[in-house]
């Protein structure tokens, strides 16, 4: 059985990209890591994940354009803009019989990898607070508690879609091709008013479709939270701490990773992990001051 970490990006989010590799290999140097291409922009940062942490590209390319295409014909482009955003699906149909997903606006604290385990017991899980903090905003509209569209404990499952994890084959392709035209037929069932894209439509198919769910935080006194947005955590060699209790990840959804954003220290030691003593020193200043800081 093969088990991994599936990752989307270009070349556009190559630092954000380089920063979660490193925290990935750094606490698990031997796990597979497949790159989902996001656009065809993608081959610089396939090659330094490559040169870098052995990162491989998705295999079957050919059906992650087609599946892209099939998304796009079945949705509206006012209602789904960006079909690309929805490529994180083929991990259902990829290589790894067991795997975890993870954004590029992620750096992971532990050897991630090993909570695959827990899909002994679920077909899916996530790890975040989205259902007690953020409940259905960002993922449904009222009108889908109103109508009983899903239960209330259904409900009580939604989950941001920036890190989950489940098993190849869960899902058929003809049951996401009909829930996926289910849900183009019903754009009131969403909440898009803050420009989430795939994040409404995945937790509509992980509802609908996956019977046997489980979210690592719901855990007898609550596991630690994910959030950059969260000024509460502590930092202790390079990893954070809730309540006593070390993140898995930490996650900057909704936030920009620059200079001045939540945690910025903790991602730049990351990003530039294997790069040297002046790591830490700002791109723009090391851009105006190329003679202090060159390296020999």
């Amino acid at each position: 059985m093969s088990r991994g970490i599936y990752i989307v990006a270009n070349d556009r989010v190559i630092d954000n990209a380089i920063a979660l590799l490193n925290s990935i290999r750094h606490y698990d140097p031997e796990v597979t890591v497949y790159l989902i291409p996001f656009n065809d922009n993608y081959h610089k940062v396939a090659e330094q994940l490559a040169d870098l942490h052995n990162v491989q590209v998705f295999p079957d390319l050919e059906f992650l354009e087609n599946l892209t295409k099939r998304i796009g014909e079945i949705f509206d482009r006012d209602f789904l803009a960006l079909p690309n955003k929805m490529r994180k699906l083929v991990a259902w149909f990829g290589p790894l019989d067991e795997f975890i997903y993870i954004d590029t606006d992620i750096v992971v604290f532990e050897k991630i990898a090993d909570n695959l385990d827990k899909l002994s017991k679920v077909d899916f899980f996530c790890c975040d607070y989205h259902h007690a903090n953020e409940k259905l905003r960002n993922v449904f509209s009222p009108f889908v508690q109103e109508r009983q569209i899903f239960s209330d404990a259904q409900l009580e499952d939604v989950f941001n879609s920036g890190f989950w994890a489940s098993r190849k084959g869960v899902i058929t392709e003809q049951q996401m091709d009909e829930a996926l035209r289910e849900c183009a037929m019903h754009r009131e069932y969403f909440d898009f008013s803050e420009g989430v894209t795939d994040q409404p439509i995945l937790n509509y198919l992980v509802l609908k479709l996956i019977a046997k769910r489980g979210n690592l935080v719901k855990i007898p006194g609550g596991g630690p939270g994910s959030w950059a947005g969260s000024r509460n955590f502590q930092q202790q060699d390079y990893a954070l701490y809730d309540r006593g209790q070390r993140l898995k990840y930490l996650h900057w959804a909704g936030t920009r990773i620059k200079i001045g954003s939540p945690y910025w220290q903790l991602w730049e030691h990351y990003r530039y992990l294997h790069e040297g003593k002046f790591a830490f020193i700002p791109k723009l200043t090391r851009r105006l001051f190329p003679f202090v800081f060159a390296r020999t």
